[in-house]
Parts: C-alpha cells; sequence; structure tokens
C-alpha cells in the first residue's frame, strides 16, 4: 500500500510525496507555506486521482512523458517523476489512481 510522506523544503515550505508500495515517489507536490494546506493537497490527491479528466499529459523537452493531477480548479496538485515512454507514464498514473486512496500519512516534520 502507498504512503503520503509530508517533509519539509530547505526554505520552510512543506511538501508531500506520494510513494507506491515499493518506496517510489510516484506523485510530489507543490511547496506550501502552511502544513495544513499540504494536508489539504494530500486530501486533493485522494479526491482528484480517480478522475482520469484530472491527469494531465505532457512531454518534456528532453522527450520523457510526464504526468500532472490537477484539483477540480485546474491548479496543479501534484506532478510525477520523468518516464522514458508514455507506457511508464501511464503505469504512473495507474499507480497513483491506486495508491492515493487508501495511503497511510507519515509526517516527517514532527521531531
Amino acid at each position: 500500500m502507498g504512503k503520503f510522506i509530508i517533509s519539509k523544503r530547505t526554505n520552510g515550505d512543506f511538501q508531500f510525496n506520494l510513494k507506491a508500495g515499493n518506496g517510489q515517489v510516484i506523485l510530489t507536490s507543490q511547496g506550501y507555506s502552511a502544513k495544513a494546506s499540504c494536508e489539504n493537497g494530500i486530501e486533493s490527491v485522494r479526491t482528484h486521482s480517480q478522475e482520469d479528466s484530472k491527469f494531465e499529459r505532457n512531454t518534456a523537452k528532453d522527450n520523457r512523458c510526464y504526468f500532472n493531477l490537477k484539483a477540480g480548479n485546474g491548479q496543479i496538485i501534484g506532478t510525477s517523476q520523468m518516464y522514458e515512454s508514455e507506457n511508464g507514464m501511464d503505469n504512473g498514473i495507474e499507480s497513483v489512481k491506486t495508491n492515493a486512496p487508501g495511503a497511510s500519512v507519515e509526517d516527517e516534520t514532527i521531531l
């Protein structure tokens, strides 16, 4: 089962990563100034990850593929890693759909 990891960036912002059961990061959030906003982002991923239309598929300048998961308002709530192929990207999207709804949350900002 997947898990969300909340951490702090060097600039003090909070972020989360969604990791698959094998520990691989499959989605990374933007930076949030407040932990509550970061937690809301996680809930938004849980909700919107079940709608295929919320996944925006992209190709980078180096021809690698990646995707963004968007909220209902069109804001990006998470970005994938880079994939060598569209098939790999599609597998990443399926992994987010599978892992996000039931993923646990680990907060690495609590000492």
